[in-house]
């Protein structure tokens, strides 16, 4: 079973700004950052789809070393967290830049983020039928839901409730994770319609799924952060470098002082699922279907940082990898605007994320592309899906505003313009 790691969606695979000089399509009436600022968001997202791609198609993480093997460690967990971040800031987009929108475009905003949610979710569940439970879509749709009441906020405010998520709930899943007996689990199951059409049930996107939403959730909300700040910004730019900085080496530092020199280990291939970045104790993913029993793992493991690992370390740190990777795009393209020219058909990947995450799926089918298991270990398949992804995007950008599944995901959200 292949893994990854959005999706953006959405984002992470979702819709987007396109590319520049014209500004984000969701937000046109709201105050928002410059151009470079959403150029270098968009960029951030494309990083975040190669980075699923190494997860998908890449050679094992076994089968490498050297500069290839942290590019295969990096990707494992970090592009899945990049991308749910990017979600939450997405979620910004819609509902407002720096100033959440009220009145009567709040409440369309929230319609259009609700809507969206459905469709990922139902879209998610789709694809789960054919793809299992690596697909990430369905949890952005719950993450879209979760979030709603969260949207008119501050960035100070939703800072501070993503560290508390932080701290807190990857106790809490351990604690309802050990209480999930086999029988409870089959009792939930028996009753859950999405359980009946695939493997990711209402518990898988609650629970214990590859990305459960009950610790994932402060990815989103950590993107929601930073969507209402402006990232043009030097001054901030600085101070999210500094912050994104701390955050990585306390996280995985304290990590390594408690656990020892495995902590970080990646746990990619301890289990049964194949070419992802699982399975990970406190995500459970490593957890059979259909009400399979649940690991009695040990209290230690909540010390660890490993990718998908789904503890406090794991999520402090991987945030601050996000941060990172967000402002040193953004960054980037502000203060090397010669740049944007040449990487602009990789941004143009960013700018239809969704097209490229479903895509990807979709062409490994039809090509039949070994996924990245213990039986791929060549990185051409990689690189060809890489320049082909570029060159689509390239090409697709040139004639239209959005990508193809961008274009339909925002006009089924065209009845929330009759909100009233």
């Amino acid at each position: 079973m292949r893994q990854t790691q959005p999706p953006q969606e959405t984002s992470a695979p979702q819709e987007n700004s396109p590319p520049p000089p014209r500004t984000s399509p969701e937000s046109p009436a709201s105050p928002g950052p410059s151009t470079g600022r959403l150029v270098g968001v968009d960029l951030a997202r494309a990083l975040a789809v190669f980075g699923m791609y190494v997860v998908h198609i890449g050679p094992p993480l076994s089968a490498t070393d050297g500069v290839a093997g942290w590019i295969r460690y990096m990707a494992d967990g970090h592009s899945s967290v990049l991308f749910a971040t990017l979600a939450g800031f997405s979620l910004m987009l819609l509902a407002g830049r720096r100033e959440p929108k009220t009145g009567l475009a709040g409440r369309q905003a929230r319609a259009r983020i609700a809507i969206r949610a459905v469709i990922l979710l139902a879209l998610g569940t789709v694809m789960a039928m054919e793809y299992g439970g690596v697909i990430i879509l369905g949890f952005y749709g719950v993450y879209f839901l979760l979030a709603l009441p969260l949207v008119r906020l501050s960035a100070r405010t939703l800072a501070i409730i993503a560290a508390a998520f932080a701290l807190v709930t990857p106790q809490v899943a351990f604690v309802l994770t050990s209480l999930l007996t086999p029988s409870v689990q089959q009792s939930i199951n028996t009753y859950d319609p999405l359980r009946h059409l695939s493997e990711v049930g209402l518990l898988d996107l609650l629970l214990t799924g590859f990305y459960p939403a009950l610790t994932w959730m402060s990815f989103v909300i950590a993107g929601m952060a930073l969507g209402r700040l402006d990232l043009s910004c030097g001054t901030v730019q600085k101070r999210l470098a500094a912050l994104g900085a701390t955050l990585t080496a306390a996280a995985y530092g304290m990590s390594v002082l408690l656990a020892g020199s495995g902590a970080l280990r990646s746990m990619a291939e301890d289990g049964p699922s194949s070419g992802g970045s699982g399975p990970m104790p406190l995500d459970s993913a490593s957890m059979p279907s259909a009400g399979g029993s649940v690991p009695d793992l040990p209290a230690s493991m909540l010390l660890t940082a490993g990718p998908h690992s789904g503890t406090t370390f794991d999520i402090i740190g991987s945030v601050g990898v996000a941060v990172l990777v967000v402002v040193g795009a953004t960054a980037l393209m502000d203060r090397l605007p010669r740049l944007r020219r040449p990487a602009k058909p990789v941004i143009a990947v960013g700018t239809m994320s969704l097209t490229a995450y479903v895509g990807h799926f979709l062409a490994q089918t039809a090509f039949s592309t070994p996924a990245g298991t213990g039986i791929q270990q060549s990185w051409l398949p990689l690189i060809l899906y890489v320049l082909g992804a570029i060159l689509f995007a390239a090409i697709w950008s040139r004639f239209f505003r959005r990508g193809p599944l961008e274009y339909l995901l925002n006009a089924a959200t065209e009845p929330a313009r009759h909100i009233r």
